[in-house]
């Protein structure tokens, strides 16, 4: 859901972009190891290791006996782990990622419970760094969100020219509430009730994660991580490639504005947030050659 955090996991230890972590997303949560690891904290943390804070987008060794706590954090939704060397799951169609609904993929296809032994990879040679961390992408991305909003942006979508006027306004000046009907699916918003301009009747296409679709009741839903792949509900907008992790920390009671770019601004940010990603491996990799690091 919050892609951005999991890649700079990856990075911080020296994975592969590919490399499966851990997300959670029930808290309080327990980890322990059987073998001494490099671990990373990223997302929305509020993470302790044996009962000590630890900053955000940390990483720090795992000795046996020792207990990493991840707690409900202040604000976001999901936090994440990543283990140098990645969660050894099997490849099912290409990925390691859980397919909670088909039972597909990750650890036997299922969310992890009480006692799950999860294998560990190799651990990159360029591992050994440890006890540092990197600044939130919320304090270094050009694009930041105001304190009592998440601010998320979007390029219009196919049926933007549907709507009424008043609906098109309603969308981009509005803020909206994120409601208690929102999983890895979607998510569905309260606010002012859009309407077509007049009944319209639409052909099921094609839809991803980051499409914002408005059934009849006028609420707008943002299609996320597990989003159907077709649906024939009007496509308002959709959510920008580079904001998507925004949008997966955003949890019930959250308010969020939305922002019109282009695609051109949408393809710009992409690329800003995979430099920043790229930086910071290059960051780790000096890091870990400079005297007084553990390997």
């Amino acid at each position: 859901m919050d892609n951005l955090a999991l890649s700079m996991g990856n990075a911080l230890l020296g994975n592969p972009d590919h490399a499966a972590g851990i997300e959670v997303q029930t808290f309080p949560m327990r980890l322990t190891t059987t073998q001494p690891h490099l671990v990373a904290v990223t997302g929305a943390a509020s993470a302790f290791l044996d009962g000590t804070p630890l900053p955000p987008c940390w990483v720090m060794r795992l000795e046996p006996g020792q207990d990493l706590v991840l707690k409900r954090p202040t604000t976001g939704a999901r936090s994440y782990i990543t283990v140098a060397g990645g969660i050894d799951v099997p490849l099912v169609l290409g990925s390691r990622a859980s397919d909670l609904r088909n039972g597909l993929g990750g650890h036997e296809g299922r969310d992890l419970r009480d006692g799950d032994l999860l294998p560990v990879g190799p651990a990159p040679h360029s591992t050994g760094a440890q006890d540092f961390g990197a600044q939130p992408p919320d304090e270094t991305l050009a694009f930041t969100s105001a304190s009592d909003f998440l601010d998320i942006r979007v390029v219009p979508g196919p049926e933007h020219g549907v709507f009424t006027a008043a609906a098109q306004a309603a969308f981009w000046q509005d803020d909206w509430l994120v409601s208690t009907m929102a999983d890895r699916m979607g998510m569905r918003l309260s606010g002012e009730k859009l309407t077509l301009a007049q009944p319209t009747e639409l052909r099921s296409g094609g839809i991803l994660p980051g499409v914002v679709q408005v059934p009849p009741s006028g609420d707008p839903l943002i299609q996320l991580r597990d989003a159907n792949s077709a649906g024939g509900y009007p496509r308002l907008g959709v959510v920008i490639q580079a904001d998507m992790w925004r949008a997966g920390q955003a949890r019930p009671g959250t308010r969020i504005r939305f922002h019109r770019v282009t695609t051109a601004q949408a393809i710009a940010a992409r690329n800003e947030q995979r430099d920043l990603v790229a930086a910071l491996r290059r960051d780790v990799a000096r890091y870990a050659e400079l005297p007084g690091f553990t390997r």
